[in-house]
C-alpha cells in the first residue's frame, strides 16, 4: 500500500507541474495571438483523466489488490513512458499544451519524438492508461479507462489535426502520412 501512495502522489505532483506549464505555454501563446479550438470537448477530457485518478485511487489504493507480479516490467515501462513526455514536451517547448492551441503561421515542430510520431503524447497517455493500472492490478480501471481514452482521442486527434491544417504549414510537413490511425510517419 505505501509503494500506491507514493506513486501515485508522485503521479499528482507531475501532474499539477504539467498544468502549470500548459497555462505559462497558453499565456504565451496567446500573447502572440494563437487561437483555441475544440473547447466543447476539453471539459470531457478533463472529465475522464480526474475519473481516471479517483478510480485508480479508489481500485488501486482502497481496494488494494497488491502489485502486479510483473511490476518490474511495467515500471520499467511507465519509466520510459514518462522519459517520452519529458522528450515531447521538451521538443515542443512553448508549444506544448494540454489544450489544442495553434499560433497562426508557426512552423509545424518535427523534431524528437515528432520526427517518427504525428502524436507522440497521445501515444504516452494511451500507454500510461494501459500501464500504471495494471500496475496495481485495477483490472476495472484499465478497461474503462482504454476505452474512454480511445474515445476522447477519436475526437479530438481529428479537432487538432484540423486546426494545425488550418493555421500552420501542417500538410506540408505531414504530407506523405495519410490519417491519424497509422501513427508513424511514412518515409519520403
Amino acid at each position: 500500500m505505501l509503494y500506491f501512495i507514493l506513486f501515485f502522489f508522485v503521479l499528482m505532483i507531475q501532474r499539477l507541474v504539467e498544468l502549470f506549464i500548459a497555462k505559462s505555454n497558453e499565456k504565451w501563446m496567446k500573447e502572440l495571438g494563437a487561437k483555441e479550438y475544440g473547447q466543447s470537448h476539453y471539459k470531457m477530457m478533463v472529465a475522464i483523466h480526474i475519473a481516471f485518478f479517483v478510480s485508480l485511487l479508489i481500485e488501486g489504493g482502497i481496494f488494494h489488490k497488491g502489485v502486479n507480479a510483473y511490476w518490474p516490467l511495467l515500471l520499467t515501462g511507465f519509466i520510459l513512458t514518462q522519459l517520452g513526455r519529458i522528450w515531447v514536451i521538451t521538443s515542443l517547448g512553448k508549444y506544448w499544451n494540454t489544450k489544442i492551441i495553434v499560433l497562426p503561421n508557426a512552423e509545424v515542430v518535427a523534431k524528437g519524438p515528432y520526427k517518427f510520431l504525428k502524436h507522440p503524447n497521445y501515444f504516452i497517455v494511451t500507454l500510461e492508461f494501459l500501464v500504471v493500472p495494471l500496475l496495481f492490478n485495477a483490472y476495472w480501471t484499465l478497461f474503462i479507462f482504454a476505452l474512454l481514452n480511445q474515445f476522447i482521442l477519436s475526437i479530438r486527434i481529428p479537432l487538432e489535426e484540423n486546426a494545425l491544417r488550418i493555421e500552420t504549414d501542417y500538410e506540408r510537413i505531414h504530407l506523405h502520412t495519410k490519417g491519424w490511425i497509422p501513427l508513424f510517419k511514412k518515409e519520403k
